[in-house]
């Protein structure tokens, strides 16, 4: 047939006649969805390959085709197995230099006879040639206009072929393109450190030491000025360093940052006895709350141009001082009134005519330390300051004018009402804290039995070293103190088991903390046991020089270790602390049982029971609070190993270093007269043998009756 002389009309009666059997007559619209065309092709008389495409898009439009049981090209398919004519469009214009996916009908090469099959249904033979107007087609390239409107961007590329072969899927099947992170420019000549604010710098550099932040200051002129900046250094306390830092930077440090110090501590920069009147170093600290010149070679000039110059000051301290006078206290009492704590110990140049003016002009004085200041004496002064009434803090160290009168005035005044029931002095009550009376030598029991009912709150007590008090002062104070945590009793060669006794059933027991009857040589274990057994909150004893015995070690340990079972009990991984401080070296009494008491307690593990396994307790407790011991100095290297391993959570450890040298005594001891302390064994039975023979001396209640003397011998020869 000559498809040439048929118009458009014909062709696709053809088209339709070959399929007819294939599908039902008139379709309905939704039986045949019609599929947009991708290349606007023109309506009406087409002839040539247009009138060929137009055939073909009829074709694959049709449903029939999808009833045919034909393979479809999956890079041809959507996603509900329809065929697009846009793929065949494209198709139509590819690339000669990659695959190409339409029929021989549309191969440069093929001559006017089609020599392969074609996959369309009722599509000319191999043999059926192909319309005879049609010229041989050309190679549409980049230059060429094709003949079909395609965009440049839609038509195929030389990898088309690869990529459609890689998709199974449609277009919308590939992968998304991930849009590319925004680059931003790197800014050009960035220094961290020169941008940041001041403020920051500032606050980076008060996190280092003072002696650092004058190493930094070499670094540069811009550092230099930084680390001399005045916000830097609003506390300046020269404790720890003054021995590191030169004089000039010190005085450097003082000029720039004199306005902003508030609290400036110089204790002990000695460096600077030339330097005071340099840059004007007593003129540029105004504004200054803490003052502190303790130990300084400071003349009497600055020190009053730093008080003329701070009217603000709080907290002053001129303790050791030569330059400090009355003049000085003058000043405080005239330019200082918010003075509240005061320190002139060891001032020779300061007497309580001074201190006079200060109590009269700084009536918010809480704390006053006056060691070795002369004149207390002085009854009038003592009655100032009982009618003030705000002192809290009482220091009195080394005062050997303090008398029992000066004492009376002090907490009952001068003439004052007498309350005829109990005999006592009617006075508000104290507001004092802590007293220290240590080496007052002038004191009595007279004066101590005043701080009787008028001292409810008192915490610290220091006696020490007052060699005229005895027991009858001591037990009248205690019971009137039921806040007591501090009494240090000390050197007092006068008490008695006595004192210890009514510690214990006072009511300050349940509060104390620090005890210290370090060389009272008369206490022992009758006085010692019941302090312990009822200051369970104890954590500093110090009993040194004593006659306390073994026992008082093992009632110490007893009680640690009962005071750590109210709490918690540590597992494995926790570290036990130091729950109480025992001093007992140089105790004639204590020997090396008792040491190892202490030491068997530090790393004991309580395991349980058989009853608590029943219950299903199973867990291992252990000390929460040890004893850190003090004792005889040959033991003592071994306490502290062990006592290190205890803190380390070493307990295997450290009970196997008990265990031997526990061994390693016992060897001695049984090794005679020959083992380690043999001589000192043999000193304490010849001492216990002569107390036994003054005993049976005297007889009975000491009257010498019914009791033979026996001779005496003295030492015998070591050798025999």
């Amino acid at each position: 047939m000559d498809l040439a002389a048929l118009g458009p009309a014909s062709i696709d009666a053809i088209v339709h006649s070959s399929t007819e059997g294939v599908h039902p007559p008139n379709p309905t619209p939704l039986e045949e969805p019609q599929v947009p065309l991708a290349v606007d092709i023109p309506q009406g008389k087409v002839r040539g390959r247009k009138r060929l495409l137009r055939g073909l898009q009829r074709m694959s439009s049709s449903p029939s085709l999808a009833r045919m049981g034909r393979t479809p090209s999956s890079g041809y398919r959507t996603g509900n197995n329809k065929a697009s004519i846009s793929c065949v469009s494209l198709a139509s214009s590819a690339s000669p230099y990659g695959h190409s996916y339409n029929s021989s009908y549309s191969s440069e090469f093929s001559p006017q006879f089609s020599t392969a099959p074609t996959s369309a249904a009722g599509s000319p033979g191999p043999a059926t040639p192909t319309f005879e107007f049609r010229p041989r087609a050309r190679t549409v390239g980049r230059d060429t206009p094709s003949s079909v409107g395609v965009p440049w961007d839609l038509r195929a590329s030389p990898r088309m072929g690869q990529c459609m072969s890689e998709f199974e899927g449609d277009y919308f099947s590939g992968p998304i393109a991930q849009p590319k992170k925004p680059t931003f420019p790197r800014r050009a000549n960035f220094n961290f450190w020169k941008d940041m604010p001041s403020e920051l710098r500032l606050e980076i550099l008060t996190y280092l030491e003072p002696r650092h932040v004058i190493r930094c200051s070499s670094v540069s002129k811009s550092w230099h000025q930084m680390c001399f900046d005045g916000q830097l250094w609003r506390e300046l306390d020269t404790s720890d360093f003054y021995r590191d830092i030169p004089a000039e930077s010190l005085v450097n440090i003082i000029a720039s940052a004199g306005p902003f110090v508030r609290d400036l501590n110089l204790r002990g920069c000695v460096q600077l006895r030339e330097r005071w009147g340099s840059k004007g170093l007593s003129d540029v600290c105004r504004n200054l709350e803490n003052f502190s010149l303790e130990g300084c070679l400071i003349d009497r000039t600055s020190i009053h141009c730093f008080l003329l110059q701070n009217n603000r000051l709080v907290h002053i301290n001129l303790s050791g001082l030569a330059g400090a006078t009355n003049s000085a206290m003058k000043i405080i009492a005239q330019h200082c009134p918010k003075v509240e704590h005061l320190n002139v110990t060891w001032c020779n140049n300061i007497d309580t005519r001074g201190l006079r003016k200060v109590i009269d002009g700084c009536p918010n004085l809480r704390d006053l330390r006056a060691g070795e200041v002369r004149g207390w004496d002085d009854v009038s002064f003592t009655n100032e300051i009982f009618k003030r009434n705000t002192l809290e803090k009482l220091i009195l160290t080394n005062c050997d004018s303090l008398n029992d009168e000066a004492l009376t005035a002090l907490f009952e005044g001068v003439n004052g009402e007498v309350d005829y029931l109990t005999g006592r002095v009617m006075a508000p009550p104290r507001k004092l804290r802590h007293l220290d009376l240590t080496r007052c030598r002038g004191i009595s029991d007279d004066g101590i039995k005043k701080l009787a009912y008028n001292c409810p709150e008192m915490e610290g007590l220091q006696l020490s070293k007052c060699r005229n008090l005895n027991d009858a002062a001591i037990t009248d104070i205690l019971p009137t103190m039921p806040k007591l945590t501090h009494l240090d009793l000390e050197e007092l060669d006068n008490l008695t088991n006595t004192t210890l006794q009514a510690l214990a059933t006072a009511p300050c027991s349940q509060t104390l903390r620090h005890l210290s009857v370090s060389y009272c040589e008369n206490l022992g274990d009758a006085g010692m046991l019941p302090v312990l057994k009822m200051c369970t909150k104890l954590q500093t004893l110090d009993m040194d020089n004593t006659r306390i015995s073994d026992l008082v070690l093992t009632e110490a340990a007893s009680m640690v270790r009962d005071r750590s079972r109210l709490g918690r009990g540590l597992t494995a991984s926790e570290r036990p602390s130091v729950g109480l401080r025992l001093v007992a070296y140089d105790c004639a009494n204590v020997t090396w049982t008792g040491v190892r008491e202490v030491l068997s307690r530090n790393a004991e593990v309580t395991r349980p029971s058989p009853g608590a396994l029943a219950a299903g307790q199973t867990y291992v407790t252990y000390p929460r609070e040890i004893i850190q011991l003090k004792c005889f100095y040959t033991w003592q290297p071994t306490v502290e190993e062990h006592t290190k391993r205890v803190l380390k959570g070493e307990f295997h450890g450290a009970a196997r270093l008990e265990r031997k040298w526990a061994d390693w005594m016992m060897a001695n001891e049984e090794a005679g007269a020959g083992g380690a302390g043999g001589r000192r064994r043999r000193r304490r039975a010849r001492e216990a043998q002569m107390m036994h023979a003054d005993e049976e001396e005297g007889g009975m209640a000491g009257t010498g009756v019914g009791r033979r003397r026996r001779a005496r011998s003295g030492p015998g020869c070591v050798v025999m």
